[in-house]
């Protein structure tokens, strides 16, 4: 099966109204900047994102939000975008804010095939309403069901043509699991190499996951912010 698309527009083209997809990234860090301009031109609606966050106004996940494309967000930072502030306190935008370690557990064990699981993280608080309390070991867990999803689209480093990928730094974070937690997951690379060209010891994702990929360009690759010390 050939997995090699042309471009992010033709790599996403089936990507339905009323879609869950996944986004990898981690902040602004690696994430699928070629495939949310493409789903932003396709006009998609109704989409339910999970996403470690929620993009800044102008540029990733914010690209959505701009055009009312995003029904629902599942996510767990959001403090960097005011147009996510405002559809969220108006009511336009249904939010799911997880713990980001439930939401990075709640996409690995659905990659792993497990249903749910218990965590301690949120009992106690609102995170708690309507989910199943279990005692172990004198210490009080939540139930928290696995995640999965319709699309994930991540961005890595390398590919290679059989979908084998290989991230950098913190772009590892949360993308390696969304692409074994989604029914198609796609892939827009910076560098797509032929088979055997890449160390089977270095490959975090193997191809056997990854549906689609493609050569990707123009990154910006931004960063939410940028401190510099003045002595």
């Amino acid at each position: 099966m050939n997995k090699v698309f042309k471009n992010a527009d033709d790599a996403i083209n089936d990507i339905f109204d009323g879609a869950t997809i996944m986004l990898g990234g981690f902040g602004l860090c690696g994430i699928p900047e070629n495939c949310i301009d493409a789903l932003v031109r396709k006009k998609i609606k109704n989409l339910t994102c999970i996403s470690n966050n929620a993009g800044v106004d102008d540029f990733g996940l914010g690209l959505l939000l701009q055009t009312r494309q995003i029904k629902k967000m599942i996510s767990s930072y959001v403090g960097e975008n005011a147009e996510f502030e405002r559809q969220l306190l108006s009511g336009e935008l249904e939010v799911d804010l997880v713990p980001q370690g439930t939401l990075a557990t709640r996409i690995q064990m659905a990659g792993m095939g497990i249903p749910a699981f218990f965590t301690p993280a949120g009992y106690g608080t609102e995170i708690a309403k309507n989910k199943e309390v279990r005692e172990f070991n004198n210490k009080m867990y939540l139930m928290e069901h696995a995640l999965r999803a319709d699309f994930a689209i991540v961005k890595a480093w390398k590919g290679d043509e059989f979908g084998n990928l290989v991230f950098r730094k913190t772009t590892r974070n949360f993308s390696t699991s969304m692409a074994r937690a989604g029914n198609i997951t796609i892939a827009e690379v910076e560098d797509l190499v032929k088979p055997g060209e890449l160390d089977p010891d270095q490959v975090h994702v193997p191809g056997i996951y990854v549906h689609r990929l493609f050569s990707g360009n123009n990154y910006q690759k931004r960063i939410e912010r940028k401190t510099v010390k003045i002595n």
